[in-house]
């Protein structure tokens, strides 16, 4: 065994550390990973995904018309999606069934952000890159400015950790504990835009979910301890992140398709693995896919078993 190991790092690792580019993609999907994983656990949970997504194609816009302006495209990404986030979040619950109202805003700023590209066409290459990422192309400039952002992003989330679980959980007894629920959901959104931002640098903005929704989505169907729970997710977008790159490097494949058919294949085998358990319970009673109904199980499990 050990000798397998030796030979697989001699092989296939050591060759692909020996390029700078392969070490800056480690290290910047490495921070982006573990950050997507740990913001996006608490998305999933509070069943705000598809607002992420919405995020993602919002900053769109704002990182295109940066570059009209002179201003490099993560901050007008980061500028605009959080700005949205906020937006979002002072909505409070009044956001809950506007689907089509965040889609219809979503396709809007796509449309903008064609427009601009349209007035700037040499930014086109890296309009493509931002919209399915390009680990591959980071700089250690980009590494420091990412591990910037990621230790604001965690930093803010762990400030908001309890009143964020409360309102997660039991988001009537909360507001009556008198846990300030529009400045939760608004804090964590904007949490939220930055952590789309860093991971759109990795897989793209129409990818984000790769990171921000597969590996959380796994995670809370494996485990039902709430920091078992973080700590798998993050560990699992680490894991797709890093696997997928050295994937592409065997294969010359894009290197978000990877980690998006890894981040995939991880969320339909934990479905086949709980679906199994149920059954062989006696618990399976049909398709249980519905988001709602996932969401509740996750809610229940968490409440009696991982608050402390």
């Amino acid at each position: 065994m050990t000798t397998m190991a030796t030979a697989t790092i001699n092989t296939i690792i050591a060759p692909m550390l020996e390029y700078d580019f392969m070490r800056n993609a480690f290290a910047a999907a490495g921070v982006a990973a573990i950050v997507s994983g740990l913001v996006g656990y608490f998305l999933v949970l509070r069943g705000q995904t598809f607002a992420g997504h919405a995020l993602g194609h919002i900053g769109f816009a704002g990182a295109t018309g940066a570059v009209l302006i002179g201003v490099a495209p993560l901050w007008g990404l980061v500028g605009v999606t959080v700005a949205a986030g906020i937006g979002m979040g002072m909505l409070g619950e009044r956001i809950s069934g506007r689907d089509v109202a965040i889609g219809v805003v979503l396709a809007l700023a796509l449309g903008f952000g064609l427009l601009f590209l349209h007035y700037y066409t040499a930014f086109a290459a890296q309009a493509t890159a931002l919209l399915f990422g390009n680990v591959l192309a980071v700089d250690r400039a980009m590494i420091v400015t990412l591990i910037g952002l990621g230790v604001i992003t965690l930093g803010s989330l762990a400030a908001i950790m309890r009143p964020l679980i409360f309102a997660s959980l039991q988001p009537e007894l909360a507001e009556a504990k008198g846990v300030p629920l529009r400045f939760v959901s608004t804090a964590f959104l904007a949490i939220v835009a930055l952590a789309v931002s860093e991971s759109a640098q990795i897989v793209g903005i129409l990818l984000v979910f790769s990171l921000m929704v597969g590996p959380p989505a796994t995670a809370q169907r494996l485990v039902t301890g709430m920091w078992r729970g973080m700590a798998l997710s993050a560990g699992l977008a680490l894991t797709e992140a890093w696997l997928g790159i050295a994937i592409a490097y065997s294969t010359d494949w894009p290197v978000s398709f990877c980690i998006a058919t890894l981040s995939a294949l991880g969320f339909f085998v934990s479905r086949g693995v709980s679906l199994a358990k149920a059954n062989a319970d006696g618990h399976f009673q049909g398709d249980t896919t519905d988001q709602d109904n996932d969401r509740s199980k996750s809610r229940r499990d968490l409440r009696w078993r991982s608050i402390d």
